[in-house]
């Protein structure tokens, strides 16, 4: 038989996903599992881009531009001026999700073998994003018990080699909930000034903030805007995980045109979801005042749970719908598994995401899980009583 490529083999599988044959084994067996594992909202999603789908009147669903809807990006403009971030519709390239958009920005401004720097944990597909794109992910670590703010700038620094072509952060980052302040923003600023890097700023969850932290955008940054790459997608802002619309946006036209001919091989981003989601941007204020109220209710919750585990170290999250959550368990992996195969609270067990897949760095997360608080106050509540339970009897527990 032939051989496959090395990238089939060094492609991760997903720490959100990989648990899935056991969840359904534990269904089949009558157990109900609450899926806190992954970043799919129960919130409705906006009438405005649902209303979209079911009444428009097209006879035919055509192309649109490789670039995105003109229309959709004219809309995009207003969108981002309402954060002060000011671009042209020229300036945006529409993507299939947030994850290509990330992969058009690696391959336009990386070679094979060239490093991009990310403070860890972060979103795992980062690393498939990387392989697919043939370049490394250099990491450099933050802490939990220092609540994953920027590591030293110094121990960045550390880490640029001739190879380093930019840095990327997440914020309110996935899975953490860290919002990285003016301060950090600024001193990463200074970095890729000195160091002629580019700098990636992932900015997904920006609607999702909570009280006492600031959103502080790569675009808002003064004197890198050849520098500066924003990613985006509406998956979360709206709750409409399957739409897959993203975006790239940039002052820099060399990147721009990179990608637009990398977009030009796949056609074009979808055309009918690009329409909900121009619908989408007319969504009342009071939509998303409702849903900061409720993920808030669903942090405040968790946390009042967590605080009854004993020998459980979590930091309440400032943004986004995640955190991380160090266990006194010997290896969260397994644990995780465990969960779903050997264990149940009155026909009831929860399923993690094992953390050190969202790690670079071997043997880091170990004894780490994401919770993604996407389910509702009670289906939450329910979901940390399940979790303490489950850590009175785990075989592995450290303490």
């Amino acid at each position: 038989m032939p051989k496959l490529a090395d990238r089939a083999h060094l492609m991760p599988p997903s720490p959100i996903r990989k648990l899935v044959p056991y969840a359904e084994k534990a269904k089949k067996k009558g157990i109900h599992v609450y899926h806190i594992n992954i970043g799919q909202p129960d919130i409705k999603s906006p009438q405005e881009f649902m209303d979209a789908f079911r009444n428009h009147d097209l006879e035919i669903l055509p192309y649109g531009h490789s670039a995105g809807l003109w229309e959709y990006r004219d809309a995009l403009v207003s969108y981002y001026k309402k954060f002060d971030i000011h671009i042209s519709s020229e300036e945006i390239l529409v993507t299939h999700g947030g994850s290509e958009a990330i992969i058009f920005a690696m391959m336009t401004v990386m070679d094979p073998g060239e490093e991009i720097i990310i403070p860890e944990p972060f979103y795992t597909n980062y690393n498939g994003f990387a392989i697919e794109a043939g370049v490394r992910i250099v990491p450099v670590t933050s802490q939990v018990e220092e609540g994953f703010k920027l590591p030293p700038i110094t121990e960045i620094e550390k880490k640029i080699t001739a190879k380093t072509r930019a840095v990327m952060i997440c914020s309110p980052n996935n899975p953490t909930g860290y919002v990285y302040t003016p301060e950090e923003m600024e001193a990463l600023r200074k970095l890729v000034i000195k160091h002629d890097l580019f700098f990636f700023s992932d900015e997904v969850y920006r609607e999702f903030i909570y009280e006492g932290a600031v959103y502080t955008s790569v675009l808002h940054l003064k004197d890198i805007e050849q520098q500066a790459v924003l990613l985006d997608s509406i998956s979360k802002r709206y709750s409409v995980c399957g739409a897959r619309v993203g975006c790239l946006i940039t002052h820099n036209k060399q990147i721009l045109d990179s990608g637009l001919r990398l977009g030009q091989a796949r056609l074009c981003p979808a055309t009918l979801e690009q329409m909900a989601a121009q619908a989408a941007i007319h969504t009342p204020d009071s939509y998303f005042e409702e849903v900061i109220q409720e993920y808030r209710k669903r942090r405040d919750v968790v946390f009042e749970e967590l605080q009854k585990i004993p020998g459980v170290v979590a930091l309440k999250p400032q943004g986004a719908f995640y955190t991380i959550v160090k266990l006194p368990v010997d290896d969260a992996d397994l644990f995780s598994t465990w969960l779903l195969n050997d264990f149940h609270f009155q026909q009831e067990t929860i399923m993690l995401a094992p953390a050190n897949g969202f790690y670079a760095t071997p043997g880091k997360g170990v004894d780490e899980v994401r919770i993604a608080f996407v389910l509702n106050v009670e289906s939450m509540r329910r979901s940390m009583e399940i979790l303490r339970e489950a850590l009175k009897v785990y075989p592995g527990r450290t303490l």
